[in-house]
């Protein structure tokens, strides 16, 4: 059972072509970060299918649904059992299998960087570096002061702009990867599906199990 999901690592990643990337010069670079903050700053909701692999070669499939500033959801296809919900500062982790849930703060995921808001790329977030290649841009970030916790690297598309990929390695070095594809933005979603504190919502859960 695939069980490292999108809360495994704390905070580089792979490519998301094959081309060699090349650091962006100094006088490119802060237009490329202000373009990456425009983008996730005006995106109001995302919904796509995810393939997250890992590198000893477990993957998984499933549907994400992102909400700024404040929500996500992450639900696993079968058989994996896994799903995730971010809201209100929290992430939710429901193991359907085992019928076990815990919650961390969302501050301490790699994904809370997407629901900052507004994103900003300095003060509380370091840039490690900025890239492109293949028609990709690729921002890698850590917390400001705890590089040691790991990285995370956002890969977008630059024609239209649009967040393709994520990566993170973990302080022991053990890199989960996120691919979106199928990706559709502007949708209108259900806030139930956030609602993971709504006790219908765990009534629900049980029910589908």
């Amino acid at each position: 059972m695939f069980r490292r999901t999108l809360l495994a690592a704390p905070l580089v990643a792979a490519p998301l072509v094959a081309a060699r990337a090349q650091p962006l010069p100094e006088a490119e670079r802060a237009a490329a970060l202000a373009r990456v903050e425009a983008y996730v700053n005006g995106l109001t909701t995302l919904r796509a299918r995810f393939l997250q692999t890992t590198q000893n070669g477990a993957s998984a499939q499933g549907t994400a649904w992102i909400w700024r500033p404040s929500r996500m959801r992450f639900e696993y296809d079968p058989p994996e059992p896994t799903l995730l919900v971010a809201a209100d500062g929290q992430f939710f982790h429901y193991d359907r299998e085992l019928r076990q849930a815990s919650i961390v703060p969302l501050a301490s995921t790699p994904l809370g960087v997407l629901l900052q808001n507004p994103l900003r790329l300095s003060g509380e977030l370091t840039v490690a570096g900025v890239e492109r290649s293949g028609g990709f841009l690729r921002v890698t970030v850590h917390r400001t002061g705890r590089a040691a916790e790991g990285r995370i690297q956002l890969a977008f598309s630059e024609e239209p702009m649009a967040l393709r990929q994520w990566a993170v390695v973990d302080a022991q070095g053990f890199t989960t990867r996120v691919t979106l594809t199928e990706i559709r933005t502007g949708e209108r979603f259900d806030p139930f599906l956030f609602a993971f504190n709504d006790p219908r919502f765990r009534e629900e859960l049980e029910q589908r199990r």
